[in-house]
């Protein structure tokens, strides 16, 4: 049996062909016959999903994945479940690298390219921290989401609840939620 492995960090990841729609595409193609999605960090081994498909694999199957990120977060996770399943008389196809085979060659290409996806990572979270630091510099800067509402709103919608409007009424005409009403009313 052919089976491919879909995961997404984030529900709204989708540049460069991440997206899981981009992925199960990718591995329809190549002849997947089920196929395991998820959208989950893949900081961690965490992975439910992941886990449960590898403990379903049986001998003579193979695993396809669209990305070694895909599959590992760090080069020794990747080569230990690799050897694993090569143990367990499994494939692993790599889509952007091809079959990985039981060879020294094989192993050898693995953990290169498994090497050069922990240093790309490594890079981007560098590069985030960098940004974010000299983002810090602006004596403007905010961390965190933006405010959905200016204080001036928000005012104006707790003014309208001491008249005596409901919080019904006020989420009516200013579109401010009871439990962000609640929350502003309990901070003042």
């Amino acid at each position: 049996m052919i089976y491919g492995y879909a995961r997404v960090s984030t529900a709204t990841q989708g540049r460069d062909g991440n997206s899981l729609e981009d992925q199960v595409a990718a591995l329809e193609k190549n002849g997947c016959q089920e196929i395991v999605q998820e959208a989950f960090t893949g900081k961690t081994m965490e992975r439910p999903k992941f886990m449960r498909l590898l403990e379903q694999l049986q001998e003579g199957d193979t695993l396809v994945v669209c990305k070694l990120d895909r599959f590992a977060r760090t080069a020794i996770e990747g080569v230990q479940t690799v050897k694993k399943l090569f143990e367990r008389g499994i494939r692993v196809h790599i889509l952007n690298m091809g079959l990985i085979e039981n060879t020294l060659t094989g192993n050898l290409i693995l953990t290169v390219m498994l090497v050069f996806a922990e240093y790309e990572r490594g890079m981007i979270v560098e590069r985030t921290q960098t940004g974010k630091a000299a983002a810090k510099q602006d004596p403007n800067f905010k961390d965190g989401r933006p405010k959905k509402f200016s204080p001036e709103q928000i005012e104006l919608a707790l003014s309208l609840l001491e008249q005596g409007n409901t919080y019904r009424q006020i989420t009516i005409m200013t579109g401010i939620s009871k439990s962000t009403l609640i929350r502003a009313k309990h901070h003042i």
